[in-house]
This record gives structure tokens, sequence and C-alpha cells, in this order.
């Protein structure tokens, strides 16, 4: 009987798998980046112009906070040539940490990042107001 070639299914291939699961990750890495860009525009519009620009005109303010907004749309492919060159050197896994953690310091300054207004703590008493 002559040899019959080989027939793999496509739930056996390992190198489909690993490029589907890398497709994948693309896929909601990607989706996840460009939900975050969407909230912060979001917020931009919506909500930095008052709490962090309410001393300048609604113009004004609006234009400043969608400024930031650009900023770091306008960062995002430095820092990925930035950390796909040590990406090549080091990995991918310990870069893609470290990316993380980057976003995640970044998104946590900017949620303790003081308002415009004055904290009502900090300010100084009237020494001759009631206490």
């Amino acid at each position: 009987m002559p040899d019959s070639p080989v027939v793999q299914t496509a739930g056996h291939d390992p190198q489909r798998r690993a490029r589907r699961r890398n497709a994948m990750a693309a896929v909601v890495g990607s989706v996840l980046e460009w939900y975050d860009f969407f909230l912060f525009s979001t917020s931009a519009a919506l909500v930095f112009n008052k709490i962090y620009f309410s001393g300048e005109s609604e113009f004004v303010a609006t234009l400043a906070s969608f400024a930031t907004f650009a900023v770091g749309f306008a960062a995002r492919p430095v820092g990925g040539l930035i950390l796909a060159h040590f990406g090549d050197r080091w990995g991918r896994k310990p870069v893609l940490m470290v990316t993380l953690l980057l976003m995640g310091f970044g998104t946590l300054a900017i949620g303790v990042l003081p308002t415009y207004e004055p904290d009502a703590h900090s300010t100084p008493r009237n020494s001759s107001a009631p206490s």
C-alpha cells in the first residue's frame, strides 16, 4: 500500500494554534488600548475641562483638556518604538509587564491629581471666624 499523506486537522496543528492565540492576544490588546483612548477622550470632553481647567473660559478649558489627550496620543508611537527596542532585547513578556505598570501608574496619577479648586483642608482658616 502506498504511503498516504498525513492530514492534520486544524485543532491539532500547534503552529496554527499559536498563530490564532497570538492574533487573539493582539486583538484583545488593541481593543483595550482603544477603549482606554475612548474613555480618556470622553473624559477630556466632559469632565477634565471642568475639573482641571475651570479657571479658564469653557472653550479654552476644553481645548487644554483635548491638548492633554493629544499629547498622550502622540506619545503612543514614540513609546512603542522605545519599548519595541527593549522588547527585542529582553523579551516581550517583561516589556509588556513594564508597559502595564506604566499605564497603571499613569492612571493612578490622574486619579490622585488635585483639581483646580483649592482643598478645604489645606486652605488657611480665618482666625476671626468662629470655630
